[in-house]
């Protein structure tokens, strides 16, 4: 005897929901987000009033979803929301490469602006295994002689080529030699770092120009976009794209000893520069916390050559890693309420000893400013993942409101409207986010075709 097939339940639920009136326009609201995963609900109302008149020409209220509106939800974690990521990564891409080459109201004369592109990397707290490459060959992780131990007796070397995807990567020798504290106080204050390199850069550059530092704003201005990665062992790298630009921005020409060769030195002297004392010495030891000594210092060209990066591989470069959070050094993505879910996670020793360090630090007096307990998910960082200088280039929100206002020109012309002069006048708040099991289905089918489309 045949038995009776077995429908999910989202499924059941969308083939009753196709029956039902009203299903195109209910497929269509979900259609249009583009297969966000947790869109927000909002209720209320809108109309299209016209500004001389006032006369409301066109009225809507949502009728599918039980009267909410749904909207993306706009998070720019690829983990969390594929689609929203792949429109802030868009996003970025833009906002970086306009300062690169100009657009978006940033003029094209930035292309001859002296810029480099910097990595400024975190120090190193303890051996970690890693994978060694030269001249396109795997080379050993850790060569020591052989009987080499560390004081708790574990091998101080590692001979093992680690493939691409060994776990064993960013995972110490030994856990009880490696500095977490010191790893997570420097997570903690990797920010604040960074803002003391970028005013050290300008005093480097007003020394190198023979320049009281407060007189080089009247020459030169120094613009910058940066993004945070995470590596393997945990720790955050920053990948930024400075330039020099004349006294006013974009708009006005560097002088002529602000070259790309300077700058470049600069940047290298200033790193070197950074440093700050870490609170709490007396319970974790003294802390002088530093950048580490791997420095990387690129010139970007339109064109690229040699050693010089083009504009448009830096801005796709800073544009991926402006959507991965600290997942990619296998933490989770979700803030940690209690101290009993450390025991169910699911990472790997390393992540949860550095986990397991913000959270008993973030419990002292001496650390409570730092908010650890707060950031223990993303390790202990809780700075921008992208920032720029006001003067780089355009903004995220002006790229998002030249979207919204090109989609509102479209609907007016739809409706008839496009030769009145209107306005939007309505109220909207929140009343929740996520999909029934039947628009989960709806939303996980655009998803995909929106996947395999870009592939």
């Amino acid at each position: 005897m045949t038995e009776p097939l077995v429908l999910p339940k989202g499924a059941a639920a969308l083939i009753a929901r196709a029956a039902a009136p009203g299903f195109g326009a209910w497929h269509r609201s979900i259609v249009r987000l583009g297969g966000c995963t947790n869109p927000i609900h909002l209720v209320g109302g809108s109309m299209l009033v016209d500004t001389r008149t006032g006369e409301a020409l066109h009225t809507y209220a949502p009728e599918e979803h039980g009267g909410r509106l749904l909207t993306v939800c706009g998070n720019r974690r690829a983990t969390v929301c594929p689609t929203c990521a792949r429109v802030y990564r868009a996003d970025t891409y833009q906002l970086i490469r306009a300062g690169l080459v100009g657009g978006k109201q940033v003029p094209e004369a930035v292309d001859g602006h002296p810029r480099v592109f910097a990595t400024l990397t975190a120090p190193g707290f303890g051996p970690v295994h890693t994978r060694r490459e030269r001249n396109g060959r795997v080379r050993a992780c850790r060569p020591r002689r052989a009987g080499e131990k560390c004081p708790h007796g574990l091998p101080s070397g590692c001979p093992a080529r680690h493939r691409e995807d060994d776990p064993a990567l960013g995972e110490p020798l030994c856990p009880r030699c490696y500095d977490y504290a010191g790893a997570v106080l420097w997570q903690a204050h990797a920010g604040t770092l960074w803002h003391r390199f970028a005013l050290e850069l300008r005093r480097e550059l007003a020394r190198r120009a023979g320049l009281p530092r407060a007189a080089l704003s009247q020459v030169l201005r120094l613009s910058y976009a940066k993004v945070a990665e995470y590596q393997r062992r945990g720790l955050i790298h920053f990948h930024a794209v400075i330039r020099l630009d004349g006294p006013d921005g974009p708009d006005t020409t560097p002088p002529g000893w602000a070259t790309t060769g300077l700058l470049m030195d600069a940047v290298r002297t200033a790193v070197g520069l950074v440093h700050l004392v870490a609170p709490g010495r007396e319970i974790v030891g003294p802390r002088v916390l530093r950048f580490g000594p791997q420095v990387d210092v690129r010139p970007i060209s339109a064109l690229g050559a040699g050693e010089r990066l083009t504009s448009a591989a830096v801005a796709g470069y800073i544009a991926k890693y402006a959507t991965k959070g600290a997942e990619a050094a296998g933490a989770v993505d979700a803030r940690i309420r209690r101290s009993a879910d450390l025991a169910t996670l699911p990472v790997r020793d390393h992540t949860l000893r550095m986990i397991g360090t913000c959270w008993w630090l973030g419990g002292l007096e001496p650390f409570e400013p730092l908010g650890l307990r707060r950031w223990a998910h993303m390790l202990g960082y809780g700075g921008h993942f992208s920032s720029k200088s006001r003067r780089y280039s355009t903004t995220l929100t002006a790229l998002r409101q030249a979207r919204a206002d090109y989609r509102a020109a479209k609907q007016r012309v739809a409706l008839g409207l496009d030769d009145r002069p209107v306005i939007a006048v309505g109220q909207w708040r929140y009343a929740g986010r996520g999909y029934s099991p039947e628009g989960a289905l709806v939303a996980a089918s655009v998803r995909e075709g929106g996947a395999s489309h870009g592939a």
